[in-house]
């Protein structure tokens, strides 16, 4: 590959020589404020799903559960849509004016956007325009996170040896976890230094608002930062890119590496940590019934081992390679993914397993489509489901001349069933199904239970930890450094704010379709056989390399 080389472009393997090797108390205030501000970020940005049902209730009221939940998805959705918008912006930014500069005005976008959910007033005083203004402030996260992780990565990469590169690295990919974690213990800190009342009134905003606090010492240790000896020496040589996003695309082998960071590294590892810990707090406390605050304690302390391992997998891809965890997680996942959360089931609530393989409930009738996305459903089969749906229960559907439906092969009379009123309707279809085993109160877990369900997230988060800590290190030894912020955050951004942002509301989507709540994991398990054949194919194995000795090979 050396014909790549021309001698306009930049030298990468002797900047930081140039610059002098940064010392260790360099390299750990380095890690420390890119981690810092990375957690404090992602913190701003996994709010919006730790609250995800308190959200639904204050801004997208409609009156049907699933609905309701669909809605919140669709805005937590949208924010990651502009992620790629943000990478473009940022990228190009990072580029041209520096990593430090770049990554400062993302914190700062960030922070501010996420306070302002917390003061815009509910959709009961302010009506339609509070969905519209969470929408607006969720875009301008998506477009602070597009900027924000390329610019962490980059600066700890560039400040690092390759033999200690994914080491360092993954204490970035151990912040994003670290977000999560952090927004975990501050809504349970809030919920238990109150009220439940008050909690559910307006307690639940101090998260987001406190996000101002987090902002200011992000910035103040960020600040205490010195610019890139990679970009300070590009900058010193004149190498800097005239129009990063066009060099992006234009840069000699450039196309295949954007696409198989797409497809083989950002989509299979995003869609393995948002069923790992999104989806699972989700599958909790919705189709399992775990009260809330138990189920978040369990996927916060399995997040919490999870940082340990992504640290630890980071360290070994710097003596294996990057390609050989990523490769092995993914094909690990596909044949671990299903058991681990009928694990997860299984453990969290065997009562309504067993009241679902025992009892199964069947709806057979005319005119069963069913509109997730609906307000009300059109047909009284599509109600029935509705009802189900709402209610968490799976379901298997026939078709049939009359409306009918079974638990465990007995029928259930619909001849008083109260069609027109959806709250009435719900009551009914618990108290019919309730002497069938099923039960829809919330539910605490024994000892044991919790640290099965505990395990299998533990499980799950080695998966994620395999094929997300080596990638701020892969992507920067990927691409040259003049565009590496644009070439690196483009295809990152767009795999995890399409294949990974739209997974909530694409499986619980397919969940409420198909009436069975694993169903979802489809959707996980085909986009991670995809970048398993890409990463095999399109990734190259050995000892991690610099750049620029990858292209002089």
């Amino acid at each position: 590959m050396a014909q790549v080389q021309t001698m306009s472009q930049p030298q990468p393997a002797s900047y930081p020589a140039a610059h002098g090797e940064p010392s260790a108390s360099d390299i750990r205030l380095v890690i420390a404020a890119s981690s810092m501000g990375t957690i404090f970020e992602w913190y701003d940005f996994f709010i919006y799903g730790t609250l995800a049902a308190i959200i639904g209730k204050a801004f997208f009221p409609s009156g049907d559960a699933t609905l309701q939940l669909l809605l919140v998805w669709a805005g937590f959705a949208v924010g990651f849509g502009f992620r790629p918008l943000g990478a473009v912006l940022f990228g190009f930014l990072g580029d041209r004016q520096g990593r430090k500069y770049t990554f400062l005005v993302t914190v700062t976008l960030m922070g501010l956007a996420t306070a302002g959910v917390g003061l815009i007033p509910s959709a009961a005083s302010i009506g339609f325009a509070a969905p519209v203004i969470v929408l607006l402030l969720r875009v301008m996260q998506g477009l602070a996170l597009g900027g924000e992780y390329g610019g962490a990565a980059i600066y700890v990469a560039e400040h690092s040896p390759p033999g200690r590169r994914g080491f360092f690295t993954s204490f970035i990919q151990a912040s994003v976890v670290g977000g999560f974690v952090l927004s975990l213990i501050v809504v349970l800190a809030c919920k238990s230094s109150m009220s439940e009342a008050t909690w559910n009134a307006w307690g639940w905003r101090l998260p987001f608002v406190l996000s101002l606090a987090l902002l200011a010492v992000s910035l103040w240790m960020r600040l205490k930062l010195s610019e890139s000896p990679v970009f300070k020496a590009m900058q010193e040589q004149g190498e800097l890119a005239k129009n990063p996003f066009v060099e992006t695309f234009t840069y000699p082998g450039n196309k295949k590496r954007i696409f198989v960071a797409l497809f083989g590294v950002a989509a299979g590892l995003t869609v393995i940590w948002y069923t790992a810990m999104f989806s699972a707090l989700s599958f909790l406390k919705g189709a399992m019934r775990v009260a809330d605050t138990q189920a978040e304690l369990i996927v916060g302390a399995a997040a919490l081992v999870g940082m340990v391992l992504f640290i630890a997998c980071g360290s070994l891809s710097d003596r294996i390679g990057r390609k050989k965890p990523i490769v092995i997680g993914y094909g690990l996942t596909l044949l671990l993914l299903f058991p681990a959360y009928w694990m997860v089931g299984a453990a969290a609530n065997p009562a309504l397993a067993l009241a679902a393989q025992r009892a199964p409930v069947v709806v057979a009738g005319p005119n069963c489509s069913y509109d997730p996305f609906a307000q009300e459903q059109k047909s009284n089969c599509g109600k029935l489901i509705a009802d189900l749906t709402g209610a968490g229960v799976s379901y298997k559907l026939q078709k049939a001349d009359a409306l009918a439906i079974g638990v465990g092969g007995t029928p259930i009379s619909l001849e008083t069933y109260p069609w027109a009123d959806k709250k009435a309707r719900g009551a009914r279809l618990q108290e019919s199904l309730a002497p069938a085993g099923y039960e829809f109160a919330k539910i605490s877990l024994s000892l044991g239970q919790a640290l099965e369900v505990f395990g299998a997230l533990v499980l799950l988060m080695a998966l994620s930890a395999a094929t997300y800590s080596p990638v701020a290190a892969l992507l920067s030894e990927m691409f040259p450094p003049h565009v590496r912020y644009s070439s690196m955050s483009i295809p990152y951004h767009i795999g995890t704010g399409y294949f990974g942002g739209f997974l909530p509301l694409i499986a619980s989507f397919i969940a409420a379709k198909t009436g069975n709540p694993y169903s979802g994991l489809w959707y996980t398990w085909v986009v991670v056989a995809v970048a398993f054949v890409v990463a095999l194919w399109g990734l190259k194995g050995g000892v991690p390399r610099d750049f620029a000795a990858d292209a002089a090979d």
